[in-house]
C-alpha cells in the first residue's frame, strides 16, 4: 500500500525536511535557480518570513517527510505588493503523478484568497515539462531572457511566465 501524500501549508517542524528537499532538487542543477540550498538558517529565515507574511508557502509530505513544495512570495516593494513570485519543486521520486498541479492549483488558490492580483516567475527555456504544467495551470509565457542563467560554463535562455488573478 501507498502512504498517502498530503498537502499543507508549511510549519515550523517542517523546515529542516523543506531545507532537504530543496538540496535535493538544487543539486539536480537544472531546475531552481538554486544549485545547492542556502544554509539551514537562511530556509528557515525564508519559511519564517513566509509564514509571517502570510504568503503562500505548501509542501507535500509522506510520512513527515517533504517531497515538493509550492510558495508565492509577495513583492516587497509597495508599489509592486500585488505581485508575488512563485516557487515550486518536487523531489525525483515524486515527479508525474499529478502532485505538481495539485500544488500550483492550490497556492493560487491561497495567493487570490490573500490579495495577490499576479503571479511571476521565470522558468529554464529547455524545461519543457515545467512550462507545459504551468500552461496547464493557466499560465503564459510574456518573454525570453537569452543566456540569463550560466550553469557549468552553458548559458540557458529564460522563459518570463505569469498569471493575472485579478484585472481593472
Amino acid at each position: 500500500m501507498t502512504a498517502k501524500i498530503f498537502i499543507k501549508p508549511i510549519r515550523t517542524e517542517n523546515i529542516e525536511s523543506f531545507h532537504q528537499a530543496l538540496d535535493k532538487v538544487a543539486r539536480e542543477r537544472k531546475y531552481l535557480a538554486f544549485l545547492q540550498s542556502p544554509p539551514l538558517e537562511e530556509v528557515r529565515e525564508f519559511v519564517l518570513s513566509n509564514i509571517e507574511q502570510g504568503n503562500p508557502h505548501l509542501i507535500a509530505s509522506i510520512e513527515g517527510e517533504v517531497v515538493g513544495w509550492c510558495d508565492i512570495r509577495r513583492h516587497h516593494l509597495q508599489s509592486h505588493a500585488h505581485r508575488g513570485t512563485l516557487g515550486i519543486g518536487i523531489v525525483p521520486e515524486f515527479r508525474g503523478n499529478g502532485l505538481g498541479t495539485r500544488l500550483i492549483e492550490l497556492a493560487i488558490e491561497c495567493a487570490t484568497e490573500t490579495g495577490f492580483s499576479r503571479i511571476e516567475f521565470d522558468v529554464r527555456a529547455d524545461n519543457f515539462r515545467a512550462i507545459a504544467l504551468y500552461e496547464k495551470t493557466g499560465f503564459v509565457k510574456e518573454g525570453v531572457l537569452r543566456n540569463a542563467v550560466l550553469v557549468d560554463g552553458e548559458f540557458f535562455d529564460v522563459v518570463v511566465m505569469a498569471l493575472v488573478l485579478q484585472s481593472d
